[in-house]
Formats: structure tokens, C-alpha cells, sequence
């Protein structure tokens, strides 16, 4: 559906207004599903804009929580099964040995890989951007011109970033949703230059099926490009507040 701009106001300015609300789903995500809920907006996994020609973004005011810019596999064959096999390690949240891998990677400095003896990092190279770990470049590596067109794809040049403010834990989280802003001027251009900055980071969320026939094979929960809020500045060029 073609929403626009104006309507968003109209209907935030409605939620901002109900005061505190539970959240509609326990965890991390829960503040995006109660936002898109309250929105009309059905749940979907389409790479695309969510509100009419407006991606969508929301985050908890005053926590260190970082914004997903697209979430993507390396394009290197079977890259997700090598790295959990190669680097992960077994956790206690799975009911077998398979190992796991989840680790937020920047291309300053190394990070150290659980208990593994590993420590991995990312590293642009010419047109791609490599894993590298403590012996050197890896063959696994993601494009910088898919990754662009990917970003142009999903950002555009805008998008609606709200804020709230939040309490409680868990399934008994509240939101008080306070203020939205349009974001604009994206440029895929500067991705590497913060990248080398150590302001994007690449976050490893390879896991494993847990039951039915795929259970211990890697499952990617989301690996992707993500920027701390305090950083969004830097990758926009307009940061414009509506409600």
C-alpha cells in the first residue's frame, strides 16, 4: 500500500499519545513488531521498504543497541557452514555438540572468539571485504558492490527512525514510542570509509536448526551490516525530526 509521509505522522502522533504499551513479542525484536503492529504493517521477510516508500526503524532510547543496515551472507559457496565449523564453538543453548557462531566484527581491531583461540576481524580489499583471522585473509568475503546495491535496495535515500523509551524485561517490556525522524541523504558510497573507522560493524549470527530434519545444520539468524546509533550521522546527511 502507498502510505505517505504524512499519514505516518498522523498515525505515530495516535500511538505516541496511548502512553506506555507491552510489548507484542518477548526480546530484542519486540520493539519493531509492536511498532509495526500498532502501524498496520504485516510482517514480512521481502527485502524492500515497509511504510509506503519508508523503511522503517525503531530502538530503545539510551541503550547501546546498534540499527541493522541489511542483513547478508557472505558470497562465498557454503561461507556460513566453514565459519561455524571453523571458528564457533558449542553452547549451552542447544541440546548437542554442534557449534555456533555469533560475534560482531569490526576491520580495526581483532575479536577474540569465545574460548576458541581464534580471533576474527573484517578487512576491505580492492571491490570486497574479507573475514581475516590470526594467520591472515580468509576466502571468505562479501562483495562492496552487491553489498551497495543491496543498501540502495533496502535504504534508498530515506527512511523513519523512531525512539522510545522502554521498561521492564522480557514479555513484560514496555514501550513509551516519543519521537520519529526522516532520515535522509544515504550514500552506499561511505559504508567503507566507516567500515575502516570502525563505525559498521559485520555481525556473525550463524546458528544451528534445533529439531525436525535439519536439526544441527547452520541456520544464518541475520548475519549483517550494523552502525551504532550514535554514528547514524555519519552514513546520512539529514537527520529531520517530524513528531
Amino acid at each position: 500500500m502507498n502510505y505517505t509521509l504524512e499519514e505516518f505522522i498522523e498515525r505515530f502522533t495516535q500511538i505516541r499519545d496511548m502512553g506506555w504499551i507491552t510489548t507484542h513479542r518477548a526480546g530484542r525484536t519486540g520493539i519493531g513488531k509492536t511498532l509495526e503492529d500498532l502501524l498496520g504493517i504485516a510482517e514480512n521477510n521481502i527485502q524492500g521498504p515497509d511504510f509506503g516508500d519508508y523503511e522503517l526503524k525503531s530502538a530503545r532510547k539510551n541503550s547501546n543497541s546498534m540499527l541493522t543496515l541489511i542483513t547478508k551472507s557472505p558470497d562465498t559457496r557454503s561461507a556460513n557452514s566453514v565459519l561455524r565449523l571453523t571458528y564457533g564453538y558449542s553452547s549451552s543453548a542447544y541440546d548437542n555438540d554442534e557449534k555456533v557462531l555469533h560475534s560482531t566484527l569490526n576491520a580495526v581491531n581483532f575479536t577474540p572468539i569465545a574460548n576458541t583461540g581464534h580471533y576474527l576481524k573484517v578487512t576491505p580489499v580492492d571491490d570486497r571485504i574479507y573475514i581475516e583471522d590470526e594467520e591472515g585473509l580468509t576466502d571468505i568475503y562479501w562483495s562492496i558492490d552487491i553489498l551497495k546495491r543491496q543498501l540502495d535496495r533496502k535504504l534508498g535515500n530515506r527512511f523513519l527512525y523512531v525512539k522510545a523509551d522502554s521498561r521492564g524485561v522480557g514479555a513484560n517490556e514496555q514501550f513509551l514510542f516519543e519521537s520519529a525522524y526522516l532520515v535522509e541523504g544515504f550514500s552506499a558510497e561511505k559504508i567503507i570509509d566507516l567500515l575502516n573507522a570502525g563505525s559498521i560493524y559485520v555481525d556473525l549470527r550463524i546458528g544451528q536448526y534445533h529439531g525436525g530434519r535439519n536439526d544441527g545444520k547452520t541456520h544464518d539468524h541475520g548475519t549483517g551490516l550494523r552502525i551504532k546509533e550514535k554514528d547514524q550521522p555519519l552514513l546520512f546527511e539529514r537527520i529531520i525530526k517530524l513528531v
